[in-house]
């Protein structure tokens, strides 16, 4: 008895010695959006998926989980407690500000207009005058811009896609006259589709913030606390660096 007893007393030390494995943070995103979330080979890579990683490590948690699902069923995700957090070049706008609570901003995203190199387009301010038909990325900022500005006023049509990739291809086939997105994903689309083009002047300029159910406020306490932290001692600026080189 006395050697079962000290059997189980020393295997209860050992197991105290063994750092028990934390759950990972379930994060949701639509990873055709580089250099913030895209598939790299079988893993996931980018801005945002490094920054998520890291707030993750901090809170304690072994890593992260990447929900890679279609950019409108992003925010609900979160709202249907399918995903903690929402991470995916994702802007506080008002109406998503009705379904869910968003950190202090980590990154700053610029909307800009894709064209072909030989179309008569050749400002932002030349669109007010063409009536174009505008490709975008369902429920991004770029289709709230375009739907206000353009469709709303009677300027122009707007051509709804679900990535940018395909908003791409229609331009590519003619079948759009521009594609309004954010700049870092425009300038990988322009370098790997020849006869593109960015407008020079921004279109709109606007910041990125986490989207964490309004349920979970004490996930969103910890989230903001932790990106605060990261942002203090540089690691994000360090992470977005990596992707996004000073010129």
């Amino acid at each position: 008895m006395k050697k079962l007893i000290s059997f189980v007393v020393a295997l209860m030390m050992v197991c105290s010695m063994v750092p028990a494995l934390s759950e990972k943070l379930v994060v949701s995103t639509e990873a055709t959006f580089p250099p913030y979330e895209f598939v790299d080979g079988d893993d996931y890579a980018g801005i945002d998926i490094e920054i998520a990683d890291a707030i993750a490590k901090k809170l304690g948690y072994e890593g992260i989980e990447v929900m890679d699902i279609a950019f409108d069923n992003v925010i609900p995700s979160v709202t249907e407690g399918k995903a903690d957090m929402a991470m995916a070049g994702l802007t506080a706008t008002a109406d998503r500000m009705n379904n869910v609570y968003f950190s202090f901003p980590y990154a700053t995203g610029i909307q800009v207009i894709i064209v072909k190199e030989d179309s008569p387009i050749k400002t932002v301010d030349d669109l007010f005058e063409a009536n174009p038909v505008i490709g975008v990325q369902i429920a991004t900022t770029g289709d709230i811009y375009a739907g206000w500005d353009f469709e709303d006023e009677g300027l122009g049509k707007v051509s709804r896609f679900n990535t940018g990739v395909d908003a791409v291809e229609a331009l590519k086939n003619g079948k759009i006259d521009c594609v309004m997105i954010d700049s870092e994903p425009a300038k990988a689309f322009v370098a790997a589709n020849e006869g593109l083009k960015i407008l020079e002047t921004a279109y709109a300029e606007e910041d990125y913030a986490i989207a964490i159910d309004k349920n979970n406020v004490e996930l969103l306490g910890k989230v903001t606390a932790a990106l605060q932290d990261l942002i203090a001692d540089g690691t994000v600026q360090k992470i977005i660096d990596k992707y996004i080189p000073a010129n």
